[in-house]
C-alpha cells in the first residue's frame, strides 16, 4: 500500500485494514494474480535456477541494482517486489512516464532518512527507466553508487542502447524472455481456480484456453486481463463456463486456426515461403498476418525471410538479404506489435523482388564435390607465405597480383587441378544477374587463360 494513502490517527488501524482489503479486491485480476513467492513465478528459469544471479538475489544474497530487460507482461514489476520482500526492504517505485528529476531525488532524500534513522533500507522500482532523459538518468547514480537505493529498473528495450553508460556500469542486467505456451495455461489455470482470482466459479473450456494463449503472445497480464473480460461476460450471462464465442466477443479478435507446434505452425509457414517465392505479395501478406495474429514468434518470421532472402532471390536482387536482415535486427529491438511493420516490410521487399536459386544450387554443387572427396591441395602460389620457412616449402612463389592489372583480373589458377573448370555458379537472366550472366563467363574465360 502507498504511503500516506490512509492516516491511521484519522481513521483507525482497523478501518485501514478493511479499506486495504477492499481495494486487493478491486483490484484488477492481474495484480491478484501477482506472484507472491519464487515458488509461484513461472518462466525465467534461466534466471531463477539454483544458483542463478536472480535467484540469489530474491533470496537475499549481496544485494545488487539490477536492469530487468525484456518485452511486457514477463515478471519486471513482481521480481521487484520479490527482491524487496526477500532483502526486507521499503519498497518505492516511481514510473518513467509520470516522474521526472524532482520525484526521483523526493524518493532518494526519503530513502537516505529512513536509512540513517532506522536502518532500512529502500528498493527503487522505475518502471520503463529507457524514458528517463540522460539527466534523469545521472540523478540516480550517486544512490545507486553508495547504495542508498538498491535499483530494480525495468525497460523493454535494450538497455544498451537506452541507459548512459555509468548506470549500465553499476548494475546487473538480466534479460527476460517472453512466457512459454505452457507458463500461460498454468498461470490462466491458477487464475480460474484459486480464491484470490475467480475462484473456481467458471469453468474454462479447452478451445478458449488455447484462445487466451494464443491471444497472449507471452504475455501473462494481456492473458489475465483477457480472461477477466470473458469471465465478466459469461457471468453478466449467467454462464457456468468461459467458451470460445465468449472470449472471440470479449476481446474481439476472431481465433486463428493455427497450432504453433503441429501442422498449422508448419503448413501456415511453408505456404508464406512458397507465396514469396511465387512472387504472390497479397498470400504472403495474408499468411504473415496469420502468423502474427496468432502469436507466433516474430523472430521464427525474420529467420525465414533471411534463409528465403538467398535461397530464392540472390544475386537476382543483392538489397533483399539486407532487407530480411534489417526486418529480424528490427524485431529484436523494438519487439512487437510494431515489428510487424518491418515483417511486412520485408515480405513485401522479397516477394517482390526477381527470383534466382543461383545461389543455393552454387553453394550446394560446391559442398557435393567436397563430400565427394574432390578437394585437392591448395595451388603453391596461394598458399601463405608470411611465416618463417614457406619460402623454402614454395609457399607464394609466382602468386600475380590482380591489382595490378588495369582490368582487375588476370590468367591464374585458383581452384585444385581437379577442378579447374568446374562451374559451381550460374546466373540467371533475371534482375541483378542479367548483368552477371555476361559478366561471370567473361571473367571465367581470362581467368583461365581462354581468352
Amino acid at each position: 500500500m502507498s504511503e500516506g494513502l490512509f492516516d491511521e490517527g484519522l481513521f483507525g488501524a482497523d478501518t485501514e485494514m478493511r479499506a486495504g482489503e477492499k481495494l486487493a479486491e478491486n483490484a484488477p485480476l492481474a495484480v491478484r494474480m501477482r506472484p507472491r513467492s519464487l515458488d509461484e513465478v513461472v518462466g525465467q528459469q534461466h534466471l531463477l535456477g539454483a544458483g542463478a544471479p536472480l535467484r540469489r538475489l530474491v533470496e537475499g544474497a549481496a544485494p545488487a541494482s539490477v536492469l530487468l530487460y525484456g518485452p511486457p507482461g514477463t515478471g519486471k514489476t513482481t521480481l521487484a517486489n520479490l527482491v524487496s520482500l526477500a532483502t526486507g526492504r521499503r519498497f518505492a517505485a516511481l514510473s518513467a512516464l509520470s516522474s521526472g528529476v524532482k520525484e526521483v531525488r523526493a524518493v532518494i532524500e526519503e530513502a537516505r532518512r529512513r536509512l540513517g534513522r532506522s536502518g532500512e533500507a529502500t528498493v527503487l522500482f522505475i518502471d520503463e527507466v529507457h524514458r528517463f532523459s540522460k539527466t534523469q538518468q545521472d540523478a540516480l547514480l550517486g544512490a545507486v553508487e553508495d547504495r542508498t537505493v538498491l535499483l530494480v529498473a525495468a525497460t523493454t528495450e535494450n538497455p544498451h542502447f537506452s541507459v548512459v553508460a555509468p548506470l549500465l556500469s553499476r548494475s546487473l542486467v538480466l534479460q527476460l524472455r517472453s512466457l512459454e505456451e505452457d507458463d500461460i495455461r498454468t498461470l490462466l489455470r491458477r487464475a480460474v481456480g484459486e480464491e484470490r482470482g475467480l475462484g473456481g466459479a467458471l469453468r474454462l473450456e479447452e478451445d478458449a484456453e488455447a484462445h487466451l494463449v494464443a491471444l497472449a503472445g507471452g504475455d501473462a497480464r494481456r492473458a489475465l486481463t483477457a480472461l477477466e473480460a470473458a469471465a465478466e461476460s459469461a457471468t453478466s450471462t449467467g454462464a457456468d463456463a468461459i467458451d470460445l464465442a465468449t472470449v472471440e466477443a470479449t476481446v474481439n479478435r476472431a481465433a486463428v486456426l493455427y497450432d504453433r507446434g503441429g501442422d498449422q505452425h508448419y503448413d501456415v509457414a511453408s505456404a508464406f515461403i512458397k507465396s514469396i517465392r511465387g512472387s504472390d505479395v497479397d498470400a504472403a501478406l495474408h499468411y504473415l498476418a496469420r502468423m502474427v495474429e496468432a502469436g507466433e514468434d516474430p523472430r521464427f518470421i525474420a529467420r525465414r525471410l533471411v534463409v528465403h532472402a538467398s535461397e530464392d532471390i540472390g544475386m537476382a536482387d543483392p538489397t533483399a538479404l539486407q532487407a530480411a536482415v534489417a526486418a529480424a535486427h528490427a524485431v529484436q529491438f523494438i519487439g512487437m506489435p510494431e515489428g510487424r511493420i518491418a515483417l511486412a516490410q520485408a515480405t513485401i521487399h522479397l516477394a517482390t523482388a526477381p527470383k534466382s536459386n543461383a545461389v543455393i544450387m552454387a553453394i550446394d554443387e560446391a559442398l557435393g564435390d567436397v563430400r565427394a572427396g574432390k578437394a585437392g591441395p591448395v595451388p603453391p602460389h596461394l598458399r601463405d607465405g608470411h611465416y618463417a620457412g614457406a619460402e623454402k616449402l614454395g609457399n607464394a612463389k609466382g602468386y600475380q597480383y590482380p591489382h595490378n592489372k588495369p582490368e582487375g583480373v588476370l590468367a591464374q589458377q585458383y581452384p585444385p587441378r581437379e577442378l579447374v573448370g568446374r562451374d559451381y555458379y550460374q546466373p540467371t537472366g533475371r534482375g541483378a544477374e542479367r548483368t552477371l550472366s555476361d559478366r561471370v563467363p567473361k571473367l571465367r574465360s581470362i581467368i583461365r587463360g581462354e581468352d
